[in-house]
């Protein structure tokens, strides 16, 4: 009895010693983690402030959410170059793009409602939409819209919202003159117009224009009370912050520009406060609070992959623990130090931002620019090395020397190219040959004018693209958007038939979001 009494006592010591280990173990954990936590903060800080500096971009705003609690903050800089007043974590910035996971949560809503299915046509909403075929514009489907898989180029059509009179309707209508340059459903190519289509069906089954729906079922549930879907909100708001891009080798306010005719794909205005709300939905699966506004099975079917993405060479070498890249419903995903990140980034003529999700870590951040700067991208891999266990890596001293090699790489090109030019040649007719209405079926309308005694053009349905028309060689002339300093110089080149006469007019300014040489003009007699 005593024998049996003692073994009893020793095994409840064991156990007693084996808990009370367990528990020292967990609150030195604990402890190290809270260490961590305070050091990663302070050292991020401090890199952000620095990038800022070295970026030269006048202002931006950081939060970070972790466990469901904003663990950091914090506005850096200045609203608008060359004025006092600081950004702080609820001033207003265009997120762009970062728009399209609203738009996927709208429809994602809708589902859980029983009005549509992922894998609706689109026809059955829109019995107007139509693309380049016959058969892709009757199998398209809900999913397609949201997954970049329609077969057009990457950004191709932007030209027809960009700063154009037409409406959401006739953005979409147009959208069939477009070209694919891929099979349907065979590439990612990244669409605007279709993200613009899928807010047009919300606005068809909910009978709520985009704006009312988004601002009704997800801003005021989530007390976002500064967002907005439109910059006519932005009138009388104070703390909003201005658009700023580099030209002619100094940093520049340039205005903001309308998106409301593209809106679903890019036109919200928010805050890294309001936005932080935002991140807390989707990492608790789409509950804020105690309030469910879109499913948990909605939640993994928008991150999950639907088009894949190449992994490029230059992305394997800089990025070596990434595997895959995909977009999904109004997301991309891949795979960073072993986690899946689902994130978008969002670029407005003059602000860029990133969103930015690691769900098995319960962990989001949230960067917004007022500059066209990719300042958001080392940013992005400090904070996730930082919280993953990543390598000591200065992502903003490497990834600035690349941006500066670069540009001093299209410098070069361009010199180069000044130099092949043919000075002393002349224009083969009187310009008042080259003076006329020009158009196609695509785009619409441009006029060619001559003022002061040179050739001057102007887009009809965008009249803020409007250039003088400097003679550069041959019917060649050069283009320069004033009213868009964010745009390079491009040319313009006239097209003489064997008559002798003009025949087209073909535009092209070489840069990385508009594709001037998809726009016709072929010249009216």
């Amino acid at each position: 009895m005593n024998t049996k009494s003692s073994i009893i006592n020793f095994s409840i010591r064991k156990v007693s010693l084996a808990i009370t280990l367990i528990l020292l173990f967990a609150c030195v954990q604990l402890l190290d983690a809270q260490s961590i936590s305070k050091q990663a903060i302070k050292n991020l800080d401090e890199y952000y402030s620095k990038a800022l500096a070295d970026w030269e971009v006048p202002g931006m705003a950081i939060a970070i959410i972790k466990d469901d609690s904003v663990i950091f903050a914090k506005g850096f800089g200045v609203k608008e170059i060359g004025k006092p007043d600081k950004v702080d974590v609820n001033t207003l910035f265009a997120i762009a793009s970062n728009t399209k996971a609203f738009t996927a949560a709208a429809l994602a809503i809708l589902v859980d409602e029983g009005k549509i299915k992922w894998d609706d046509k689109v026809i059955k909403y829109l019995p107007w939409f139509q693309l380049y075929d016959p058969y892709v514009t009757y199998n398209m489907t809900i999913r397609d819209l949201l997954s970049h898989r329609s077969g057009l180029a990457t950004f191709s059509g932007d030209l027809l919202w960009f700063g154009s009179n037409y409406s959401r309707e006739e953005v979409i209508k147009r959208a069939r003159f477009l070209k694919p340059v891929y099979g349907f459903r065979e590439k990612f190519g990244y669409s605007n117009i279709m993200f613009l289509a899928a807010g047009e069906i919300v606005h068809v089954v909910s009978g709520q224009t985009w704006d009312d729906f988004i601002a009704e079922r997800i801003f005021k549930p989530l007390k976002m009370s500064r967002t907005n879907t439109t910059i006519k909100s932005l009138a009388g708001l104070d703390n909003v912050a201005q658009c700023h891009t580099d030209f002619e080798g100094k940093t520049i306010e340039i205005p903001y520009l309308n998106w409301d005719n593209i809106a679903p794909a890019g036109a919200i205005n928010s805050s890294v406060n309001d936005i932080s709300k935002w991140i807390k939905l989707q990492l608790n699966n789409g509950k804020y609070g105690s309030t469910q506004i879109f499913s948990v099975n909605r939640s993994r079917e928008m991150w999950s992959p639907n088009t894949l993405q190449a992994v490029s060479s230059y992305s394997e070498k800089m990025f070596p623990t990434t595997h895959f890249k995909a977009y999904a419903m109004g997301w991309g995903v891949f795979d960073y130090l072993g986690r899946k990140i689902v994130s978008h980034s969002g670029g407005y003529d003059g602000m860029i931002s990133y969103t930015c999700l690691v769900p098995e870590e319960r962990l989001g951040f949230v960067i917004l620019t007022n500059k066209n700067s990719s300042l958001f991208n080392p940013l992005v891999y400090k904070t996730l090395d930082i919280f993953l266990g990543g390598n000591n890596t200065d992502w903003s001293a490497m990834m600035l020397e690349n941006t500066k090699k670069q540009n001093e790489m299209d410098k070069k090109s361009q010199m180069e190219e000044e130099q092949k030019r043919v000075k002393d040649s002349n224009p083969t007719l009187n310009l008042k040959e080259y003076a006329g209405l020009y158009g196609g079926d695509l785009y619409g309308n441009a006029k060619v004018t001559i003022e002061n005694g040179e050739l001057k053009i102007v887009f009809a349905p965008a009249p803020q693209f409007n250039s003088i028309l400097k003679h550069w060689q041959y019917d060649t002339f050069s283009i320069q958007f004033p009213e868009f300093p964010s745009l390079p110089k491009g040319k313009v080149t006239f097209e003489i038939n064997a008559s002798g006469r003009v025949e087209e007019m073909r535009v092209d300014v070489p840069n990385p979001d508009f594709d001037f040489t998809e726009l016709k003009f072929r010249k009216f007699e």
